[in-house]
């Protein structure tokens, strides 16, 4: 793809300016459902977003599959594609897609895994595979796992450990077992090949397990080393009975919540520990939650997330860059598809100010992914980043999450007429639909479409355009269904709540306060994300870049 001219953007010939800013709310995980008793969005009382679906100008666009760069239809959404994608205004190839591509050309076992292969073969050291057992596409993928337990095999590795993250989020949940019995499987014919050592070595659930994010809560990193590097977390003889015993002791648990564990052989010692010599490879291929483990590995004695204790002399490498900024990490298996000349970048370019803002869990979302993976601002003279810290607790506790303080900002950076690009995201649908507890998820969008409507009146006030759309669908759809469409029940009749994303469109509303005629076009009825970005820059009074997706506008 040829990279866009170091220019600014034209003025767009027919659409002027609007006096007030653009603002874009992504509403994170709300998706259009079937308006049933599991649609959390539907059930939720939400006047300010019906009021817009019937004034403004509404169209549902696609936030899945190839419409974001995943390779099927089947493909669900997930928020670091789709801001990579929003910010982008290309599909890029995302997440699993590369990886398939570079397994299938063979180009992930040159380089870095050549060099990891020969430190493992002439030491006689271990190969550790950390990572998650999802088949989500979402974070990790089960088909990358078999393809490095399948090549090390091949290569004659002799010992190999994988310390398994549970999913119960981007899969059904409480499926952990399932997964654990295809690795052992994959595991089980290796050692036999082989006549090495091919074992689960570790585990825990990925919300209390190594997979923390924006360094929200290092103790969650800090239990994942305690249970992989170190083995020293709970006891078990292997990953099945660490699920059934834990399941045991709390009836119902997420497999997303599963206390971290280590298994251990008859005599009490940690089967797969990481010792020094080792090498390690981080499989998931999502950057957010796997930049902190990495920093732990690789970082020096400055590293100050937790007290680490030992620290092994190993080879880590991720499965892909997950931080451009940092380069981290410096070894990976697969380089990433370059994300130039951004939506912000050509704004920065052009004198346009910005302001974006979130709450900790998605604010890497509205900076670093929206940015093409890069954290620092295009220009700072122009660019302002403002962080609302979360509350560290179950999100289903506190549903409303960082709802009214982000739009307390908001509100201000409007007042402020500093800025003429607002962007923000509403965490709720998505993290608190995560947890499957649907009266939280109804709470969660209440909360969100009480500050939607503070938010609107601001942009209406200052002739502005406020913008609402979403990054993939999650609390519109909390119910499993069978393969018919039909809602899964359990035993006792309760509802089989999902906790992942669906593949469901997502709203795109656009409320024009500048007295300008803003319909949609008619001529791109599988638009998607990547569409948004030429929209956002023809709001604004400029000609969007041939090289972007179309503008959804009638201008």
């Amino acid at each position: 793809m040829p990279d866009l001219e170091k220019s600014q953007l034209a003025p767009h010939p027919r659409l002027a300016p609007p006096p007030g800013p653009v603002v874009l709310l992504v509403m994170d995980g709300v998706g259009e459902g079937r308006h049933d008793a599991y649609d959390a969005v539907s059930v939720a009382r939400t006047p300010a977003l019906d009021s817009l679906r019937s004034d403004a100008a509404y169209r549902t666009i696609l936030a899945h599959g190839p419409y974001v760069g995943l390779p099927s239809e089947t493909d669900m959404g997930n928020s670091e594609v789709g801001h990579n994608t929003l910010g982008a205004g290309r599909i890029f190839d995302q997440g699993a897609k590369r990886i398939d591509i570079a397994v299938d050309s063979g180009a992930i076992w040159t380089g870095t895994w050549q060099e990891i292969i020969a430190q493992v073969t002439q030491r006689g050291t271990a190969l550790h595979l950390i990572g998650l057992l999802s088949d989500g596409n979402v974070h990790s993928n089960m088909t990358h796992l078999a393809a490095l337990i399948g090549k090390a095999r091949d290569k004659g590795v002799h010992r190999l450990f994988v310390h398994a993250l549970h999913d119960g989020r981007d899969v059904p949940d409480r499926t952990a077992e399932k997964y654990v019995a295809e690795v052992e499987q994959e595991l089980g014919a290796a050692a036999q090949a082989t006549g090495g050592t091919y074992r689960i070595a570790s585990g825990g659930g990925r919300m209390v397990t190594t997979m923390d994010r924006y360094e929200a809560d290092w103790r969650i990193v800090e239990r994942g080393w305690q249970a992989h590097v170190l083995g020293a977390a709970r006891p078990f003889a292997s990953a099945t009975e660490a699920i059934e015993q834990l399941r045991k002791e709390t009836p119902g648990i997420s497999d997303q919540l599963l206390s971290p564990y280590t298994i251990v052989d008859e005599d009490g010692r940690p089967v797969g520990a990481i010792q020094d010599g080792d090498c390690v490879v981080f499989f998931n291929f999502r950057g957010d939650r796997a930049i902190e483990l990495s920093w732990a590995f690789t970082a020096g004695a400055d590293f100050a997330g937790f007290d680490r204790q030992r620290v092994p002399d190993v080879l880590f490498a991720g499965m892909t860059l997950y931080d451009g900024d940092t380069d981290m990490p410096k070894l990976r298996l697969v380089e990433p598809e370059p994300v130039p000349d951004t939506i912000s970048e050509l704004l920065a370019r052009t004198g346009v100010t910005q302001w974006a803002g979130a709450e900790t869990q998605k604010f890497g979302h509205v900076t670093y992914f929206w940015n093409g993976n890069r954290s620092e601002k295009f220009d700072p003279a122009t660019e302002t980043y403002f962080e609302i810290p979360s509350d560290q607790v179950p999100f289903n506790e506190r549903p409303w999450m960082k709802s009214a303080e982000t739009a307390d900002a908001i509100i201000e950076a409007i007042h402020s007429g500093r800025f003429r690009f607002i962007r923000a995201n509403f965490p709720g649908g998505d993290m608190v639909g995560h947890t499957g507890v649907f009266e939280a998820a109804v709470v969660a969008m209440e909360s969100v479409d009480l500050a939607i409507d503070r938010i609107d009146r601001a942009v209406k006030a200052a002739r502005g355009t406020l913008v609402v759309t979403a990054d993939h669908g999650n609390a519109e759809d909390m119910i499993e269904r069978d393969k018919q469409g039909e809602p899964v029940f359990l035993a006792d009749g309760t509802p089989r709540w999902k906790t992942a994303h669906s593949t469901n469109p997502i709203p795109l509303i656009i409320a024009d306060y500048a007295d300008r005629d803003v319909t949609f076009r008619d001529d791109v009825p599988k638009g998607g994300l990547a569409n948004v970005a030429s929209t956002l820059i023809e709001l604004l009074g400029y000609e969007a870049p041939v090289e972007y997706e179309p503008t959804l506008l009638d201008s």
